[in-house]
């Protein structure tokens, strides 16, 4: 089933509605789920099952394995979309990991990308691409190709803007852990700016006034 098939594409609510994904989350990055693994061979046991479900689906998602654990990102931005195949991919790897007597730890489930802010009369695109190794996607978007680490955003601003320091990072989190990790920041010494949209993201400054957007992804849009 290909991926880029636009009669196959699915929102996240319709990805959070099908049977048999419990465990899993989608931010936006796409669905994704981790699974906590006592040692290596058994994360890599479940790397195998999920290999074999990515040829059988025709989805390849993004897997991470390490001593703590397997993560899997089931891709959604500007190149690939959600689909019902991977709707069915994120099922036989939830089943595979069961086999294995592995539970999903929601908790550890997040995307990030930094937003890069641009003067009115200042482009910094090209700056930031070059230095990082990324690959400018889209006007305003770029990634890692290899998308190892967060993306990047380019927001415009206008001159002479004040207050929470414009470039920042933006944390998205299922939306049930959002509460908490926002009262952790701010019992951490953050503070509230002014520019959160509460409760769809809240803006906080560090006691030094640089930012972080936790964005509580309601896994329905």
């Amino acid at each position: 089933m290909p991926e880029d098939d636009d009669s196959e594409h699915i929102t996240s609510a319709d990805f959070r509605a099908s049977p048999g994904v419990d465990d899993w989350r989608v931010t936006f990055a796409g669905p994704q789920t981790h699974y906590p693994c006592p040692d290596l061979a058994t994360g890599l046991r479940l790397v195998e099952a999920a290999v074999d479900a990515s040829a059988e689906t025709g989805v390849a998602p993004d897997i991470d394995l390490r001593p703590e654990g397997v993560s899997v990102v089931i891709r959604h931005d500007i190149e690939v979309k959600m689909t019902r195949a991977g709707v069915e991919l994120a099922q036989r790897i939830s089943r595979s990991a069961a086999g294995l007597g592995l539970t999903a730890d929601i908790s550890r489930i997040q995307s990030m990308q930094l937003a890069i802010a641009q003067g009115a009369d200042v482009d910094v695109q090209d700056f930031w691409v070059t230095a990082l190794g990324y690959r400018l996607v889209m006007d305003g978007e770029a990634i890692d190709p290899l998308r190892r680490n967060p993306p990047l955003w380019f927001h415009r601003l206008e001159s002479g803007v004040n207050g929470r320091g414009r470039t920042h990072i933006d944390v998205s989190i299922p939306a049930g852990l959002a509460h908490d990790r926002v009262d952790a920041a701010l019992a951490a010494g953050g503070r509230l700016a002014p520019s959160s949209n509460v409760p769809a993201w809240w803006s906080l400054a560090s006691p030094d006034n640089h930012g972080v957007d936790i964005a509580a992804w309601p896994d329905g849009g």
